[in-house]
């Protein structure tokens, strides 16, 4: 392939970044650039950044702005919350899930319209170049990826608005002054992180949370929810059949109110530091809670257990950028083989921070009254039984501690 740029596909939000980025890819490679915009549910109003676009001379015909949400939740968010994977044990991958996405859109959209390139407004210190770039790789082995971060001298948020300013790029009031701290949003979450979130002995200002309020202003009596599942997704809330990025909007709303969903993080980067995040993922918290009561009754043990183990490596792989891998699918499939009988309603209390599972039913529920009850069973169970199951398991013990006695 030649050196030549002749066009690229800049993923594109309209803010001040990618905006300088539009700019110094048509100077610097004097490509033509074409943009896209996803809406992955941000809650921001997209047609600015199609109007920003023409402005900067790209054609309105190389403009794409998709809404995605329901293949985001579908797609993306819903197979991730199969796995009830938690990176580090308690981040709920909003950010990470979105990339994919994004990058496969993106790869579409350079097939289609002839580009050699793809560009990216992601830093050089975070994780986001590592998802975005192993996704264009994995789905176009030879295309062009252009990281502007990592090549120009643009190195400070004073220097970017000067060159808006020389190039006639209209910035924004509030980016004229300090940004306080920067966010990443979609339908599953709200990430805060920098400036005042690096120091992680300081408590987070209240000021940044924009997506629940706080706990002690939630209401002062809970309110109960019941969630429908089939084959390991949620179908229904209240009773009312809902899509997949409907049923996500309306669980927001309803953590929104009560406060839940707020997480705290030092987490460790995969390109090696270590990063203070604040995290707002209201509905997916009640989501995710809600799935594991589903599965408490209609797992198998060793099911359940071993779903436990591969957890924590499937989130890593979503964490790291791997959506593409064969690993990823491996045990993507080995998940989806597990759900098939992980249907029911689960009920919930929601109340000032937090979600609480009340109640489970389901008609392939292996949880049986009659065997676990300390009344009569009736035979259902021999207690005797366990004497002999015990003394077996025991066996090494004892073995071991004559031995050593």
């Amino acid at each position: 392939m030649s050196d030549k740029i002749n066009r690229v596909v800049l993923a594109f939000s309209g803010g001040l970044d990618t905006s300088v980025i539009l700019k110094w890819l048509q100077q610097t490679y004097g490509c033509e650039v074409v943009t896209f915009t996803a809406d992955l549910g941000q809650g921001e109003e997209l047609e600015p950044a199609r109007a920003k676009a023409e402005l900067m001379g790209v054609r309105p015909e190389h403009i794409f702005i998709d809404d995605l949400r329901e293949e985001f939740v579908a797609d993306y968010v819903f197979p991730m919350m199969r796995a009830n994977a938690l990176y580090e044990g308690l981040y709920l991958l909003g950010t990470s899930i979105a990339r994919p996405l994004i990058a496969r859109r993106q790869i579409e959209i350079a097939r289609q319209v002839n580009a050699d390139a793809v560009s990216h407004g992601a830093t050089g210190k975070g994780n986001d170049q590592v998802r975005f770039e192993l996704g264009y790789y994995a789905l176009a082995p030879d295309i062009k990826v252009i990281a502007p971060w990592r090549e120009w001298d643009l190195t400070s948020r004073t220097a970017l608005i000067a060159f808006a300013e020389q190039h006639q790029i209209p910035v924004p009031k509030d980016k004229r002054g300090e940004a306080p701290f920067s966010t990443d949003a979609n339908l599953l979450h709200t990430s805060s992180e920098g400036l005042v979130l690096e120091d992680p002995w300081e408590e987070v200002p209240d000021y940044v949370y924009s997506r629940t309020v706080n706990p002690k202003d939630a209401p002062d009596a809970p309110e109960t929810i019941t969630i429908d599942f089939e084959r390991g997704d949620g179908v229904a809330l209240n009773g009312q059949g809902m899509s997949p990025a409907t049923l996500l909007a309306a669980l927001n709303d309803l953590g929104r109110r009560h406060g839940i969903g707020r997480l705290d993080l030092v987490e460790n980067r995969f390109v090696g530091m270590k990063s203070r995040g604040m995290y707002e993922t209201p509905g997916g918290t009640i989501y995710a809670l809600a799935h594991r009561g589903i599965e408490q009754i209609t797992l198998d043990r060793g099911a359940a257990h071993l779903k436990d183990e591969l957890a924590p490596r499937y989130a890593e792989l979503i964490y790291n950028g791997f959506w593409f891998s064969p690993e990823r699918e491996m045990l993507q499939a080995a998940i989806d083989h597990s759900q098939a009988k992980v249907t029911g309603t689960v009920r919930l209390k929601l109340y000032k921070g937090a979600a609480h599972i009340v109640g489970r039913r389901s008609p392939h529920s292996l949880y049986s009254e009659k065997v676990v009850t300390f009344e009569d069973d009736e035979g259902a169970y021999d207690q005797r039984d366990a004497a002999g199951f015990i003394k077996l398991n025991a066996l090494r013990l004892r073995l071991l501690g004559r031995r050593d006695r």
